[in-house]
Parts: structure tokens; C-alpha cells; sequence
């Protein structure tokens, strides 16, 4: 019996340190706006892919995705989105990834759409993190790293554009009830789709690509969100062994209910500089944030032990 005992304990440890060696990170999404939002996940090439691709997350929720080791990849919100009761097709007013269901199945956001990209483990052993409107805008987001080290700042985009937008970046869905509501807002490059705007051709550097007004609306509502392709120096984030947050609508502007209504234009200033980030030192230093395991190297020489041992004791 006592060797029964001895087997089992060893085999749980096992399996724990297996499991916390696995997966590297945890991502939380919670859906703060007053409306169903649906989480689209996109998995870099080479990286493994995660649990799911895309979910619904009503109003309230809170969901956590788990990620390996290195992982990089990128999450938006859909928005308006629906189901065809002929076809079956599932379509999305803003941010559709074109799959025709709910799981994006490898597909990225149609534009625009406001993007979090990550790359897990990366120079360093640090992760490296953004929030971007380069392909434009469609709902608050707000990233928060969770026990971490290091700078480990909070980023994303607050205020609701979609009322603000310039007329010429305006997208007006059909369908919806306002009429001529604006639910999203192009970037420049989409809008226009001009080598200037887009940083390609002779504009293809950060030399001769340089920020517009329109990535200057964007960049005074959002200051630590990527405005245009080369807005590196204020717009990528570092934090090691943290796991995050990803918060839409992490202020809640929209008076409107989930029942197909879009959110209302933010009533809040456009530049945010401190009111986004308050607070964030504290939150991004909490101390429920689950482990993170960077090495493998320890994880296997345990694990061989603990194959000796069981095979000793049997």
C-alpha cells in the first residue's frame, strides 16, 4: 500500500510539472461592452495552435485560454455578428474572419479591426506585446500583464472611436438599426490604399514612412497603441513570465443592450494618456497570475527521476 502511495504521488508530480511546462502563459478575456462580443484567435506560422479559434463571449463573461511555450499569434473582437437560419453561415458586422463559423479556423480579422498581438518567450526569454489600429479600429481593448517582471506595462486603446472617426475612414454597416452609424473606423492604408499610407514601395521604411493625420487621430485618442506600421518606439511592450489579461470595452461607454445595438461614441476624452493606465503597476504585479515555466531543461531531469523511481518501485 505504501508503495502504491509512493508510485502515485510521484506519478501526480509528474503529470503537474508536465502540465505547468507545457503551457507557457494564460490569456483572460472578459467582455466589459454592453453586447455579445466574439473573440477571434489567430496562431502565428510555426507556433501550436490554442484550444479554440473563436468563441462567443456575452456580456459579463470572463474566459482563460491557455498557451504554450513561444507561442505568438493575435486576438481581436468581432462585433454584430450572426447566423444565417437558411444557409448556417456565421458572419460578423466587424472583424469577420471570412471562415463562416463562429471558429476562425486560421483565418485573421477582416479590417479593421483592433488587433493584440503577442510573442511569448521570445529575445531574451521576454514576451513581447502590442495593441494595434495599423488595420484599423472596432472596439476598446485594454492588455494587462498579470505577474510578471520586468517594465511590464499596460497597453491598448480605451475610448470608443466609431462616433469620432473621420468621415473618410467611417465604415456604416447596412444593417445597421441607426442607419448611418459608423461601427468601425479604416486605418489610412485601407481606406486609401496609397504606398504613403500603406509604408510599401518607397515609403517601405521607417525613413520615408512617416506618421499621417489620420495615424495621429488614432495615436492622441490611443497613445500606446501601433498607429501606422513603424510606430515601434511607443507601442511595444516586454514583461517576462506573465500571463494576461484582454479586457473590450475596458470602460464601459455603451448605455446600448446586447440585443443588436452598436456601441455609442465614448463620451470621455480622446487623449487618455493616464486614464487608460492608471492603476496598471498594481494590477500587473497580482499575485493569482498563474506560473510560468521558460526552461525545459529542469522539467526533463525530473521527470527521468521520476521514471527511474517508478520503474525501482514496480
Amino acid at each position: 500500500m505504501a508503495r502504491f502511495c509512493t508510485v502515485l504521488c510521484i506519478a501526480f508530480l509528474s503529470f503537474s510539472l508536465f502540465v505547468s511546462g507545457v503551457f507557457s502563459a494564460s490569456f483572460t478575456f472578459t467582455n466589459n461592452c454592453g453586447y455579445t462580443v466574439w473573440p477571434g484567435l489567430l496562431s502565428g506560422a510555426g507556433t501550436s495552435p490554442l484550444e479554440t479559434t473563436g468563441f462567443a463571449l456575452n456580456q459579463g463573461e470572463s474566459r482563460t485560454i491557455m498557451a504554450p511555450q513561444s507561442w505568438s499569434g493575435r486576438f481581436w473582437g468581432r462585433t454584430l455578428c450572426t447566423t444565417d437560419p437558411t444557409t448556417g453561415k456565421f458572419t460578423c458586422g466587424t472583424g469577420d474572419c471570412g471562415s463562416g463559423t463562429m471558429e476562425c479556423s486560421g483565418s485573421g480579422a477582416t479590417p479593421p479591426a483592433t488587433l493584440a498581438e503577442f510573442t511569448l518567450d521570445g529575445s531574451g526569454g521576454m514576451d513581447f506585446y502590442d495593441v494595434s489600429l495599423v488595420d484599423g479600429y472596432n472596439l476598446p481593448l485594454l492588455v494587462v500583464p498579470q505577474g510578471g517582471s520586468g517594465t511590464c506595462s499596460a497597453t491598448g486603446c480605451l475610448v470608443d472611436l466609431n462616433s469620432a472617426c473621420p468621415s473618410s475612414l467611417k465604415v456604416i454597416l447596412d444593417s445597421s438599426t441607426e442607419g448611418s452609424e459608423s461601427v468601425a473606423c479604416k486605418s489610412a492604408c485601407e481606406a486609401f490604399d496609397t504606398p504613403e499610407y500603406c509604408c510599401s514601395g518607397e515609403y517601405g521604411n521607417p525613413n520615408t514612412c512617416k506618421p499621417s493625420s489620420y495615424s495621429q487621430f488614432f495615436k492622441n485618442a490611443c497613445p500606446r497603441a501601433y498607429s501606422y506600421a513603424y510606430d515601434d518606439a511607443t507601442s511595444t511592450f516586454t514583461c517576462t513570465d506573465a500571463s494576461y489579461t484582454i479586457t473590450f470595452c475596458p470602460s464601459t461607454t455603451s448605455e446600448k443592450s446586447s440585443g443588436g445595438g452598436y456601441p455609442e461614441a465614448a463620451t470621455v476624452p480622446l487623449v487618455n494618456n493616464t486614464m487608460v493606465f492608471s492603476g496598471a503597476d498594481q494590477v500587473s504585479s497580482a499575485s493569482h497570475a498563474l506560473p510560468r515555466v521558460s526552461q525545459h531543461g529542469s522539467l526533463l531531469t525530473i521527470l527521468a527521476f521520476s521514471v527511474l523511481s517508478l520503474l525501482r518501485l514496480l
